[in-house]
């Protein structure tokens, strides 16, 4: 195959510098086999990156502690058996450095970066409706003309960094987590101020406790969380998981999921004894089992999603044995399974600690930062050294409002998605010809999916599509206005026969001032999701329009 960057044409000054049959955003695990696919498809293509190297996620997001939550066997691609089994994961849950470790692995063994511009970003991507192409550009200066715009932009790639007054002026060191320096941060000694107890939050919490001279750690939302059991492999369970490739492959597509297990459990079938040892021994799994294949009903029956609760916190409770620490740490006013629930180790213990203090600030929240710290609304100020913010992101839509996309009559995704969240399948947007996405809202995502067994198959359905159109002697692709109507009708049916809707996450987009409140994740099942896809590709897309 004949790289993209030997056979694209160049165009004259003050035009396009280059002319593509596709551009793809982003290289991360959706943008790595993207651009595979596409390329072996023998189009022209190529894709842009901010960072310096492969990842996406896993280049990132390097902060201390940052791990699988996924097991590590199932956190892969299946469209080659030989890619699989050469690599060897060395835990269950390996940590980021392993992972980005695998990445580049992928890059090489495909030879991938022939096709990758590296440390550039893409600011712009408009639509010319005179021609039916895209012109998209970068923060290097650059015009790319392409056919169409691919964007593997990531659900979790937006992070939310300027959040607090006076930021700017701490005189020490501020950090997102999504955004940690390369070389590491020395942290040893020093008083360090953690906001946000979420997955990553917790993870950087147990990892550098015993590190800092003292850690605060500040607590808006309680979280139900599970300890993680983490074994290391060898040899032996290499061996046993690369001996199920063929079962893998088959099976997590199809799941409620994309994990390899799934809902086994019908809570009326059992007795209230029977079912404490069910839930039990899927707690000693050390996975995110209990969450996603225990009992499904606790998704949506106040009952049982309560007694589900109940058995969590206890497991909590016994673990904090202070008061103080529980009324802080321990969910009471949402269902277990209704946010992200995170994996941890050793975490809740860390509020043993003596050089650890708990600040609660869901009823005295941060007002500011200060030149020497953190100041509450009651006045208090704690005193930092390095203050880390893991306060999340802009989930599912912020990786491409922070774009500028112009579709059909230079309408505005952001202006667009800041009055309704919408998209076709979370696949292409009404509006946006030739546009088509990965990791967006009303998509299985990373809120209810494994995220490789999702991405797989939305990047294997665009190029689907594209060979399509192509076939069909066209050029351009969009979703028709009543077939996006009929896709945002059906998700918003299945979204609100479940108790998610009723809380307060990223999910339904409330951590981000302003933002139109929608599931941002499909919760039908990967599995049906699948089938409504296929369905699709089947009958001719009937809900495009091919021109």
């Amino acid at each position: 195959m004949t790289a993209a960057t030997d056979t694209a044409p160049r165009v004259g000054q003050g035009q396009a510098d280059i002319v593509l049959d596709a551009v793809v955003l982003g290289a991360g695990v959706a943008g790595l086999y993207q651009l595979h696919q596409l390329r072996e498809q023998g189009l022209r293509v190529r894709a842009y990156e901010a960072g310096s190297n492969v990842g996406g996620t896993w280049y990132w997001n390097r902060y201390p502690g940052a791990r699988f939550d996924s097991e590590a066997y199932i956190y892969q691609y299946f469209f080659d058996e030989v890619l699989y089994k050469e690599w060897s994961w060395s835990q269950r849950f390996p940590d980021q450095h392993e992972v980005e470790r695998w990445m580049d692995y992928v890059a090489d063994r495909l030879d991938l970066r022939r096709d990758i511009q590296f440390s550039t970003t893409i600011t712009s991507a408009h639509f010319d409706e005179d021609r039916g192409r895209w012109l998209v550009g970068t923060d290097r200066g650059e015009t790319i003309d392409t056919q169409f715009f691919v964007a593997c932009g990531g659900m979790l790639s937006a992070p939310l960094e300027n959040v607090f007054e006076g930021q700017d002026g701490f005189r020490g060191s501020v950090y997102h987590t999504s955004r940690w320096p390369k070389d590491g941060v020395e942290l040893a000694g020093k008083r360090v101020g953690v906001v946000g107890i979420g997955a990553t939050g917790i993870q950087v919490i147990q990892t550098i406790a015993a590190e800092v001279e003292h850690l605060t750690v500040f607590a808006r939302t309680p979280q139900y969380v599970l300890p993680m059991k983490n074994p290391d492999y060898g040899p032996s369970e290499q061996a046993w998981y690369k001996n199920r490739f063929e079962e893998l492959r088959a099976t997590l597509p199809h799941t409620f999921s994309g994990f390899e297990y799934d809902f086994e459990h019908e809570w009326a079938a059992y007795t209230p004894q029977r079912r404490r040892e069910i839930l039990e021994e899927i707690y000693q799994d050390g996975s995110l089992k209990l969450w996603l294949a225990s009992f499904g009903e606790m998704f949506f029956d106040e009952q049982v999603s309560e007694e589900v609760s109940e058995f969590v916190r206890e497991k909590m409770r016994e673990r904090l044995k202070d008061q103080r620490l529980i009324d802080i740490l321990v969910p009471t006013d949402y269902g277990f399974g209704t946010h992200r629930v995170p994996l941890e180790q050793g975490y809740l213990e860390v509020y043993h600690r003596d050089n650890v203090t708990l600040v609660g600030v869901r009823d005295n929240p941060i007002a500011r930062i200060t030149p020497d710290g953190i100041q509450l609304t009651d006045g208090t100020v704690h005193q930092l050294d390095v203050i880390i913010l893991a306060t999340g992101f802009d989930a599912g839509t912020g990786a491409l409002t922070r774009v500028d996309i112009r579709g059909r009559d230079g309408r505005s995704l952001a202006e667009d998605w800041s009055r309704d969240i919408r998209t076709t399948m979370g696949l292409m947007v009404h509006g946006y010809p030739n546009m088509l996405t990965t990791a967006v809202p009303l998509a299985p995502s990373a809120a209810l999916c494994n995220m490789t067994t999702c991405l797989q198959q939305q990047t294997e359905w665009i190029t689907d599509v594209i060979r399509h159109v192509k076939a069909q002697g066209k050029s351009v692709i969009e979703p028709t206005q009543e077939g996006e109507d009929a896709w945002v009708a059906h998700h918003e049916e299945i979204a609100s026969a479940t108790l998610v809707p009723k809380t307060h996450s990223w999910y339904m987009g409330s951590n981000v001032a302003g933002k139109p409140r929608r599931l941002l994740s499909y919760i039908g099942g990967v599995g049906t999701y699948r089938e409504k896809c296929d369905e699709e590709a089947v009958g001719g897309y009937p809900s495009f329009r091919m021109t």
